[in-house]
């Protein structure tokens, strides 16, 4: 059995192992899991030009409980073996395929500041980007009502302060996070930031450093390929006009306001 990967590219743990397997010419089955389901998003993306699309076929949302513990995406299975949390997932397809080494230097200073921002991502980066999407779109989709201005605009200053610690500890004056080439930092990093610019909330305009670190994660992966995976994420938009079932509705609401809390 081949190496299976249950995703969903709405997420961006999911876009992150995507982007990096499909880069790297790691063979792989893609599973995907719809994080929604498809009565919810109302239809599938149109096929691209030229690429594969990763959301064709049947969703494989009960695989996913079998394969991962979790029962959530991203998660892996390698014949017997089964794993999930994105960076494990990451870190294993790296040592697996023998990923170039920038991805995650054998060098050990190098590879610490990989670990470094990866730990600092989850409780600031992560912390607020992904907010402006509940706020925005899911939220008064599942709702009916749109959220106060106001606390978009306490998800923002959150998310601003966050950038600014971005580039002066960590991008500072480099190509990438950790030098001259990306590594799995840049990726995981990049992936969230662009979640706000799918829902208008353009955080790279007025920061040019932030803008060129972009345009290099781009290139360095191939912008067909990054803008393949975040193909739905920047037509999210398109939700606020697809018809919720009021069941549906009365069960997610709360949980999706207490997201926020």
């Amino acid at each position: 059995m081949g190496l299976e990967l249950y995703l969903d590219l709405l997420s961006q743990p999911c876009r992150s192992i995507y982007i990096f397997a499909r880069s790297n010419n790691i063979p792989f089955e893609f599973k995907h899991v719809e994080l929604f389901k498809d009565s919810v998003l109302g239809k599938k993306p149109a096929a691209g030009s030229g690429t594969e699309q990763p959301r064709a076929g049947p969703s494989n949302s009960e695989g996913t409980g079998k394969v991962s513990l979790l029962k959530k995406v991203p998660a892996l299975k390698d014949g017997d073996f089964t794993l999930a949390e994105c960076t494990a997932i990451l870190l294993y397809l790296s040592r697996k395929y023998n990923t170039p080494d920038h991805w995650y230097p054998s060098d050990i200073q190098k590879r610490a500041r990989v670990d470094e921002y990866l730990s600092w991502h989850h409780a600031n980066i992560r912390a607020n980007a992904p907010k402006t999407m509940w706020i925005k779109v899911l939220i008064p989709l599942f709702t009916g009502q749109p959220l106060p201005s106001e606390k978009l605009q306490e998800v923002m200053e959150g998310l601003s302060t966050s950038l600014k610690q971005f580039e002066e500890r960590f991008l500072q004056d480099k190509a990438f996070i950790i030098g001259s080439e990306i590594s799995l930092a840049d990726l995981v990093a990049i992936v969230e930031l662009m979640q706000p610019v799918g829902v208008g909330c353009d955080i790279f305009e007025d920061r040019p450093r932030l803008m060129e670190w972009r345009r290099r994660v781009e290139d360095a992966v191939g912008k067909e390929l990054f803008f393949q995976a975040h193909e739905m994420i920047l037509n999210i938009k398109e939700l606020s006009n697809i018809q919720i079932d009021p069941q549906l509705k009365e069960q997610l609401a709360p949980v999706l306001m207490k997201m926020l809390k």
